[in-house]
């Protein structure tokens, strides 16, 4: 089982201040640590995923009357209810949900710690995780990648591309060390810190040998009122400008709208049907060069938040880190000279 260090933060999840590091452990903290086990963090994981007792047990290999005594046992320890039972399934309380959370933060972080272990003890270079927004894997993270590889070859590298949103969850459960991403409006400055590294450029484009794409001027209102678009979820910079443009001309949000999270699916829709899509010029850089996609002759205004680096304020970064964030922040330059 994990080190009882391993989880000294769960004072967060009791809302009690940390005490300096020579003082004793508070009654309940001290219960906690010498009653929480590896099998329970696994237990609230399990459970935060399928919302069912059942399927948890199954998920474990245990019976469901084990699985309940378990779940009763946990919330025995924290002094309230972690789930709520439905007539279907289960439901987080708002402390479960907390709890959960942590869980999957410390079976991640002795997840990553084992596999870095295991590179080492093979004589590799350690271990990097890496999360971005596709926006800036084309031009920064890749190149600052092949120069990493170049420098350490036995470095295992793994890189995870997505939304802001879903980077910077993978932050949140510590499978990843660090997120190039956008910040998110709340809460961030608490947990992260942050370094901008540039800022992309929103295009409207459509497949080439589209009707449109042969017209020097467009007006958003036929955009808007004529045609389908591809968009990216309500949640995501690129819409919210979007939707910031068209408050700001008094216009609708178009009626047609495919909405997809996945950038490359998006890329191949748009080849298929006769739809407008909006993205950043990083991510059309290579259909465009192409000719795969034209871009039309309209232009949004609203800025962007920048992107950059994010990582977690309560872990200090590696050697391996370090090294790989001085490259993102000399390819970051490179790019805006």
């Amino acid at each position: 089982m994990p080190n009882k260090s391993n989880f000294s933060h769960i004072r967060y999840l009791l809302f009690m201040p940390a005490k300096p590091a020579l003082s004793a452990a508070p009654p309940l903290q001290r219960s906690l640590l010498n009653r929480l086990r590896y099998k329970h963090l696994h237990m609230l994981v399990a459970l935060g995923s399928s919302l069912n007792l059942h399927r948890a047990s199954i998920s474990l290999a245990m019976s469901q009357p084990a699985a309940t005594r378990m779940l009763r046992e946990i919330e025995d320890m924290f002094g309230c209810q972690l789930f709520e039972r439905l007539p279907r399934g289960m439901r987080p309380t708002a402390l479960g949900l907390q709890l959960v959370r942590f869980a999957e933060a410390s079976l991640n972080s002795l997840d990553r710690c084992a596999e870095d272990l295991a590179v080492r003890r093979q004589g590799g270079y350690g271990y990097l995780a890496i999360g971005t927004i596709m926006g800036a894997a084309p031009d920064l993270v890749m190149t600052a990648v092949a120069q990493m590889k170049a420098q350490s070859p036995q470095l295992r590298l793994r890189i995870m591309g997505d939304t802001s949103d879903q980077v910077l969850r993978l932050l949140d459960q510590r499978r990843i060390d660090l997120a190039i991403a956008r910040r998110r409006i709340a809460g961030d400055s608490e947990a992260y810190d942050f370094e901008a590294l540039g800022n992309e450029r929103l295009l409207v484009v459509v497949r080439s040998g589209h009707v449109l794409a042969r017209r020097r001027k467009l007006s958003w209102e036929e955009l808007v009122r004529d045609w389908p678009w591809i968009l990216q979820p309500a949640s995501t910079p690129a819409r919210i400008a979007l939707d910031q443009l068209l408050q700001s001309l008094e216009l609708p949000v178009p009626a047609d709208i495919t909405e997809c999270s996945s950038v490359y699916s998006m890329q191949q829709l748009v080849q298929l049907t006769d739809a407008v899509m909006l993205l950043s010029d990083s991510a059309l850089k290579d259909y465009l060069r192409m000719g795969l996609v034209k871009t039309l002759p309209v232009q949004i205004d609203v800025p962007m938040a920048p992107f950059g680096m994010l990582t977690r304020k309560d872990q200090e970064a590696s050697q391996e880190q370090q090294n790989f964030m001085d490259l993102l922040r000399a390819q970051a330059r490179r790019l805006a000279a």
